[in-house]
Order: C-alpha cells, then sequence, then structure tokens
C-alpha cells in the first residue's frame, strides 16, 4: 500500500505540476509579464514549492541514485516537515482561497490535482510507509524556518514585483497589521500540525517497535 501510495502520489503530483506550468506561463504573458516573470511567478506560490518538495521525497526515495540532494529529501525528518507543510496547503486553499475564486476548466483540474489529491495521498503515504518515529519536538522549530523564509521572500518582493501570489499577503488591501494577522495564523497552523505530526510519528514508532518485538 505504502508503495502504491507513493507511485500515485509522485504521479499526480508531477501531471499537475506539469498542466500548471503549461497553462500558467501563456496566462501569465497573456496578462503582460515577460517569459522570465512568468516563471518567476509560477514558483513563487507556495503551493507549486510544496509540490514540487512532495514529489520530490517521492523520486528520492523510489530512485536508487545516491547523490546527496536526493538523499537529503529521502530523510524521514525532513518528509514530516513537507507532510505538515502540503497539509497546510490543502486547509489553507480550502478555508481561505477556494471561497475567493471559481476556476474552470484545466485551472480546476489543477487545482484538484495540488491542493487536494496530491496532499491527500502524501499524507497517507506518510502515514503507512513515510513516518519512521524519529521526528523530534524540536524539529518543529526546524520545519517552520520553510514558510517563515517564504512570507519574509514574497513580502520583500512585493514592492519590486507589484503583486503577492496570495490575496491575504496584500498589505495594499489588508494593511500591514492585517498581513501581520494572516502571517500569524499560518504560522500557529504550521505549529499545531507540527505538534500534530510529530506527535503521530512517535505513535507510529512505538507501534512498529512493538510489532517487531512480537515477531
Amino acid at each position: 500500500m505504502g508503495r502504491f501510495l507513493q507511485i500515485a502520489g509522485l504521479a499526480v503530483g508531477l501531471a499537475g505540476l506539469i498542466l500548471q506550468f503549461a497553462i500558467t506561463i501563456p496566462a501569465s504573458m497573456a496578462a503582460g509579464r515577460s517569459l522570465l516573470g512568468s516563471i518567476v511567478f509560477y514558483f513563487s506560490f507556495f503551493t507549486i514549492l510544496t509540490n514540487i518538495a512532495a514529489v520530490l521525497v517521492h523520486v528520492a526515495l523510489l530512485s536508487s541514485t545516491s547523490h546527496a540532494w536526493v538523499s537529503a529529501f529521502a530523510s524521514p525528518r525532513l518528509r514530516g516537515g513537507v507532510a505538515v507543510a502540503i497539509s497546510v496547503v490543502a486547509i489553507v486553499y480550502l478555508v481561505v482561497l477556494a471561497p475567493l475564486w471559481r476556476p474552470q476548466g484545466m485551472f480546476l483540474l489543477c487545482d484538484i490535482l495540488l491542493h487536494y489529491a496530491a496532499p491527500v495521498l502524501f499524507v497517507l503515504w506518510w502515514l503507512t510507509a513515510g513516518a519512521k518515529g524519529t521526528s523530534r519536538w524540536s524539529d518543529i522549530a526546524a520545519w517552520l524556518v520553510y514558510p517563515v523564509f517564504y512570507i519574509a521572500y514574497t513580502l520583500a518582493r512585493a514592492p519590486f514585483a507589484g503583486e503577492v501570489p496570495y490575496p491575504f499577503l496584500d498589505a495594499g488591501k489588508n494593511g500591514y497589521v492585517g498581513v501581520a494577522a494572516s502571517t500569524f495564523g499560518v504560522a500557529a497552523l504550521f505549529v499545531v500540525l507540527g505538534v500534530c505530526f510529530v506527535a503521530a510519528d512517535k505513535v507510529i514508532g512505538r507501534r512498529r517497535a512493538g510489532k517487531a518485538q512480537t515477531n
């Protein structure tokens, strides 16, 4: 089951990322961005970056290569962080972003693949085979570096790019207090999910250790 979920997650993630790239670049250029600007715009989304990380975890574990960067994504503690991040992707989209727009056609398909299908498959795989009982409470702080860095980069880029990838990060419309509140909310969600995933990892590790002793 674990391998099936991993292969399915890899296929869904890759399909979503490639299709999203294929439809985003032309639409972005039609909106007035250059090719380079459109590519930067595509990679400015937390959803895209996190789904890429999930794909790299699957590739690292399914591949026979021993390159250092591949091995890094195979780390049990790193995949726990990716599980938290991709859960944040699904929850924030479902609660905050989905009510704000109604995608159609291929954009709707990409939304389903990247915001629902890929996160569910990754978390199910993690619970089934990815968790190894090695997560520590201190990992939560390390996992939090990713969203904090992302938000800092996004806010620093906004004055130069004239845009933000998500409306709740728009200081012009929401004010800096509103953006700060949204940022704190996302960080708090990340921490809460981190606690849940570390706790789940510890439970899974104890159960597997118990079964190993019984056998």
